[in-house]
């Protein structure tokens, strides 16, 4: 399970058919390249801005100020805090700094949205971190599980480099302080609506920010509706921008009626939006300003067609921060073309900004603003039939997306009438990969997992949380894998599947162990085996007795090679000749841990037989890896040189280069430990092994890349190294 080759036993599916729906277009990914890694890599992740900033001079010369001016020669790291009301303008403004400081930082700039994070289960800051270590190159495989190991590693990294971070829509001091870089002339820049002011005493520079004044709010309407319209209204553009309290959002709310409405004059604007704000005196939306904001967008909602505002109201329901044109069909029932007919219409009132990469998000203000007309306008049980229509939607698209990564992963949910009647994308020409797919969804996916369990939809939410985990065995985004696992678990109890609970439970193991939560893990497994044995599927047993392996892998070798072997059988019976042969490796490794080497020697023997005869190159490799380990015990040095030398070179022609330094490093050890160093020829061997591990750790970001540098520097002050 470690590399997402385990556990991929069968094609065959167990439990309840999920009824086809229709499935609605296709998906809008734009799949952005993956960063660069290593030292010289500079990610430039802070958001462009959609519209045409203006002015706000006076703050973005005080974060000059604040966070260090070009050219001071500064050695300090800047720290800013931009706070202010909901629809201010704050994340604008620090998309604008950071635009225009883009030469201050060379070594990138790194954007982490806290409102996508917020909520989810193992902590967002714990995320966050990981998305900053992600973004300086450091592959997952070396990210540490802990936040204590996170936050370490995130400071080795930042400390060499100048970089700026910038922490978008914060709410808690707390998901602050772990994230100030160590660079020097490095820049922190916070923004957030909660009380943040006690960052101050972390050194932060707090910079409130006021609403716009008039000359601002005037230049907003200038620039969308033209300075001759202003001019020839002056007292009626100030009077609006006074109705919108100087907020930004609001702003551009009102100027979009403007210009879709030729009959619609600024004077007859102003005048029907103080009427509102009066009669919309009730409503509450957070914040200084609140009725002004309130009428703003009753006004503009009031406006749009039926249909538009139907579908506003129902996007309003929608979970997840940010859609595309498909989703929002599946959410309305309609056809995609009709779909992005309403979203235009949208957009153009200024309801509905489009994101860089051509997707739709709300403004917060607006999403609460459409949530409360859905309440109000919309029967009540249609927001629980809207989240069925999207978990459908999500569910097709996650198992597409789960069977072009793998095929013959055992799966328990049975989608044939439901993925027949999707068209699949990531086969279509110039489709997206996956798992980059996946892994851009996953905060929408998880909402969905979220909102589909509490309205009960639980024929839907297991199934999607099985084929989620595909992206969990690849990037092991552990908070996220353990509540996705969990809400899955759940749902599988409630609709009483045993064998999509034993499932889900076994593998909700894995994140468990990795983040030190043992006992629950043997709780969640100990009830695996019970409903496995319930549900009578010997593949699922053997599935479910190999995930007890691991855990006792951890404990207990001789319980451990029970599971094994219990695995076994139950393979055969099921004549899952693959898992046979995975499940030997793991028993043979077993048997190597708890000293038998001579019996493990032939269990790998075979194991590595049966992966080369199915062709499974790269578990052959590393069952080759534990045979020069089993021989490397036994002292039998040339047999186990021989072994790790083969397993290295087919794990680099099978890209698996994490094993592939593993092997390389446990070479260069035996090597000068059985003297073989001491030559010439030795010596170079061992070079060549360390530095080509040393490049695959240093590319992944792995901390090893720092010991395996400095044991390379001390090999070259020995003689015949070349260093004369």
């Amino acid at each position: 399970m470690g590399d997402g080759s385990r556990n991929d036993l069968s094609g065959t599916v167990y439990g309840p058919v999920v009824q086809a729906q229709q499935i609605h277009g296709g998906i809008t990914f734009n799949v952005q390249a993956p960063p660069a890694h290593g030292p010289g890599s500079a990610p430039d992740q802070v958001p462009p801005l959609t519209f045409e900033f203006i002015n706000r001079s006076a703050d973005l010369s005080l974060l000059d100020d604040r966070l260090g001016a070009p050219g001071s020669g500064s050695s300090r790291v800047g720290f800013g805090v931009l706070t202010g009301l909901p629809g201010i303008g704050k994340t604008a403004l620090a998309q604008r700094w950071a635009e225009k400081a883009r030469e201050r930082f060379p070594d990138g700039q790194i954007y982490v949205d806290f409102a996508a994070l917020r909520g989810r289960s193992g902590g967002d800051v714990s995320a966050a971190v990981r998305q900053c270590l992600t973004a300086l190159g450091v592959d997952d495989a070396y990210i540490p599980q802990s936040l204590a190991g996170r936050v370490e590693l995130f400071r080795s990294k930042s400390a060499e480099r100048r970089i700026l971070v910038v922490l978008d829509d914060v709410n808690q001091p707390a998901q602050v302080s772990v994230l100030v870089p160590k660079g020097p002339g490095s820049a922190l820049l916070v923004t957030g609506s909660g009380r943040l002011g006690e960052l101050a005493m972390d050194g932060a520079r707090l910079l409130p920010l006021e609403p716009l004044d008039l000359r601002s709010g005037l230049g907003i309407l200038a620039d969308r509706c033209g300075e001759r319209a202003v001019a020839a209204e002056r007292a009626a553009a100030e009077r609006l921008v006074e109705l919108c309290a100087g907020l930004p959002k609001a702003l551009h709310v009102v100027a979009a009626r403007l210009v879709t409405d030729s009959g619609l004059t600024m004077s007859g604007l102003a005048e029907e939006l103080a009427d509102e704000t009066r009669r919309l005196a009730g409503m509450s939306l957070r914040g200084r300003g609140e009725h002004s904001v309130s009428a703003v967008l009753g006004l503009a909602y009031r406006d749009l067609p039926p249909d538009a505002a139907r579908l506003y109201r129902l996007l309003g329901w929608l979970p997840g921060r940010s859609f595309d044109a498909g989703t929002a069909a599946v959410a309305a029932g309609i056809g995609t073309p009709a779909a992005e007919s309403l979203l235009g219409t949208l957009q153009e009132s200024s309801l509905l900004d489009r994101t860089p990469d051509g997707r739709f998000r709300f403004h917060d203000l607006v999403r609460l603003h459409a949530r409360e007309r859905a309440t109000e306008e919309q029967p009540a049980q249609e927001q629980r039939e809207l989240t069925a229509r999207v978990a459908t939607h999500y569910l097709a698209l996650t198992a597409l997306a789960d069977r072009a990564v793998r095929a013959d992963r055992l799966r328990i949910a049975d989608l044939p009438e439901l993925l027949s009647g999707a068209s699949d994308p990531f086969t279509a020409e110039n489709g997206p990969p996956p798992l980059e797919w996946l892994d851009a969804e996953r905060a929408n996916i998880l909402a969905v997992l979220r909102q589909a369990s509490r309205h009960g939809l639980h024929t839907l939410v297991w199934p999607l949380s099985e084929a989620f985990t595909v992206l969990f065995l690849h990037r092991r985004h552990l908070g996220d894998w353990k509540e996705s696992l969990e809400l899955g678990a759940a749902s599988a109890a409630e609709a009483v599947v045993p064998a999509a609970e034993a499932r889900l439970r076994s593998l909700l193991s894995r994140p468990l162990m990795d983040l030190g939560e043992y006992d629950t893990a043997r709780t969640e497994l100990e009830t695996a085996v019970a409903c496995a044995d319930a549900a009578g599927h010997a593949a699922l047993g053997a599935s479910v007795q190999e995930f007890f392996g691991r855990y006792w892998d951890r404990f207990d070798p001789d319980r451990a090679m029970d599971a094994y072997r219990r695995s076994i059988e139950l393979n055969i019976e099921a004549r899952e000749w693959r898992g046979v042969a995975i499940v030997t490796y793991f028993l043979g490794c077993a048997q190597d841990a708890r000293g038998d080497h001579t019996t493990a020697l032939e269990t790998l023997s075979t194991a590595y037989k049966d992966l080369m005869d199915r062709a499974d190159r790269r578990m052959a490799a590393r069952a080759m890896a534990a045979i020069g380990a089993a021989h490397e015990h036994l002292g039998e040095t040339d047999e186990a040189k021989r072994a790790l030398g083969e397993a290295a070179r087919t794990l680099r022609k099978q890209n698996a280069s994490h094993y592939e330094a593993q092997a390389l490093v446990r070479l260069a050890d035996l090597t000068e430990r059985t003297g073989g160093a001491r030559t010439d020829q030795g010596l170079a061997a061992v070079r060549e092994q360390l530095t080509r591990a040393y490049e695959i750790y240093a590319d992944g970001g792995s901390p090893e890349a720092d010991t395996l540098r400095e044991r390379l520097d001390r090999l070259r002050e020995l003689p015949g190294s070349g260093a004369r």
